[in-house]
């Protein structure tokens, strides 16, 4: 469960770089509901940037995709109170600087990284924004997941970052074992994400690489999915009914920016 208390550890931003900022503005629109708000561009030209919004309350950002070779993805951000010393665990951790850390304004201090094997994530030091101000409801996120090769080297460099707690569960069918993550000093009903090993061959999306990505909750999953397809997107699995989870599929955007719509099942 995801919320907008934004505890140390826990989710609390999500930004897109998209080659065709409109266009995906228009995706994500019809897909969850998204209402995109513009920062700064100058009339008449391209959109640079802007923040979307879910019945008027803020869940995401877009901008526009300038990292030469980058491919579009959701970059996720976590809660951290000092983010210059977040940044010497990372790097002591055995992870490198992307993004060392600056400030936005008055808003909050930012850095981005990669963990050991490629896995790219990002920590926020608020200032006067603590991040978006709806999670867990239709239109938002409601978990984070890690796509790894070397699940045991992820629970060990993420748990020095952030201390976060681990459980494991089995897959239903011998599809393995998924782990769940709890940040530090909260109760397993606050469990935000989770990671699941891999092989490299299946990482197709970033050639091997570790990635994360977003589940964004949504009232109708087979409906959500229909816009998906009907709007250039893509579905690499699913709709499928996850036992005690919900109903869920797995997504790409038209620029391949991977997400999972998910319907909870009910308490």
């Amino acid at each position: 469960m995801i919320t907008t208390d934004l505890t140390p550890g826990s989710p609390c931003w999500l930004d897109l770089g998209a080659p065709d900022v409109r266009a995906t503005a228009a995706f994500y629109g019809a897909v969850l509901g998204w209402e995109y708000e513009p920062m700064g561009e100058a009339e008449g030209e391209d959109m640079e940037g802007g923040m979307f919004r879910k019945d008027g309350k803020v869940v995401a950002g877009l901008g526009k995709l300038t990292e030469e070779g980058a491919r579009s993805a959701w970059m996720i951000y976590y809660t951290v109170t000092d983010a210059d010393a977040t940044t010497r665990t990372v790097e002591e951790a055995g992870g490198t600087v992307r993004v060392a850390p600056r400030d936005l304004g008055d808003w909050g201090r930012m850095a981005q990284y990669n963990d050991p094997l490629g896995g790219q994530f990002a920590v926020w030091q608020p200032g006067k924004n603590a991040g978006f101000e709806l999670a867990d409801e239709p239109g938002s996120l409601s978990w984070t997941e890690l796509y790894t090769s070397d699940a045991a080297a992820a629970k060990e460099f993420y748990s020095k970052v952030f201390d976060w707690r681990f459980g494991e569960m089995e897959l239903p069918g011998g599809g393995g074992t998924y782990t769940l993550i709890t940040p530090a000093g909260l109760p397993e009903e606050r469990m935000q994400g989770g990671l699941m090993q891999l092989g490299k061959g299946d990482l197709t999306l970033t050639d091997g690489r570790p990635y994360w990505h977003p589940v964004f909750a949504v009232a109708d999953c087979d409906a959500a999915v229909a816009e998906v397809t009907a709007n250039g997107g893509s579905v690499q699995m699913g709709p499928q009914d996850a036992p005690g989870v919900g109903r869920l599929a797995v997504c790409l955007d038209p620029s391949n920016a991977d997400f999972v719509v998910l319907t909870p099942a009910p308490n």
